[in-house]
């Protein structure tokens, strides 16, 4: 006896038959999984990863990826409770902070995504996750100064990245700073000359960007020439 399928995830003959599960087993899963969302097949993936965190509930790893893929699946309340038990494994694990955090973000919770990230800007000040995610949590607070130094601080760490380059251009416009945020937006332009594009400014939601962000990375891009 192999093993069984149920609701898409194979379920293995040792689990069927209650005898002891390896923890290869609840690797098995979590690759299984993986593969689901690499396809964006987020209901199979989300029953994959939580196969393997029944298995393995100390298992850091297991909830992370559980917690971000129901993110990704937009059910970001159920990625909340999951991420939280992972920081309860481990409050000093900086990749389960960063995904609380932006799911923090996404939900407009915006104290406790600065929280999240706050503390995971502290443990590995290195990372430009945190600080481009703090410099858009300040920004829809309107505190604009923290919000121009984090997105600095994001944009040193990943020069490459266009994004944090658009959030210290809306910081800027936000302060009333119109050069600096010109500025900025033209430093997004040099990386990525997509960012031209007005219509191409709707995909920034994908990079946690709110729609009234949006619109103010609009106005500043009308302002560039």
């Amino acid at each position: 006896m192999k093993g069984l399928v149920v609701a898409g995830v194979l379920v293995s003959a040792s689990l069927l038959l209650g005898t002891p599960v390896s923890a290869t087993t609840a690797e098995t899963y979590r690759q299984q999984g993986l593969s689901y969302r690499e396809q964006e097949r987020y209901p199979e993936a989300i029953a994959a990863f939580e196969q393997a965190v029944a298995l393995e509930p100390a298992n850091l790893s297991g909830k992370v990826l559980l917690g971000w893929t129901q993110h990704k699946a937009k059910q970001n309340a159920a990625a909340a409770k999951t991420l939280l038990q992972a920081l309860q494994l481990n409050p000093f694990n900086v990749q389960t902070l960063n995904a609380l955090g932006i799911v923090y973000l996404v939900e407009g919770r915006l104290t406790a995504a600065i929280a999240a990230h706050a503390w995971a800007a502290t443990l590995q000040p290195t990372n430009e996750i945190p600080s481009y995610n703090l410099s858009l949590a300040f920004e829809r607070v309107r505190q604009y100064n923290f919000a121009i130094a984090t997105a600095k601080t994001a944009a040193r760490l990943e020069p490459t990245n266009p994004h944090p380059f658009v959030a210290l251009a809306i910081a800027h416009w936000g302060n009333g700073e119109n050069a600096q945020a010109q500025q900025a937006y033209r430093q997004a332009l040099s990386v990525d000359p997509r960012y031209s594009d007005a219509a191409f400014l709707n995909y920034l939601d994908e990079a946690g960007f709110s729609q009234d962000q949006i619109e103010r990375s609009k106005l500043v891009l009308q302002t560039v020439h």
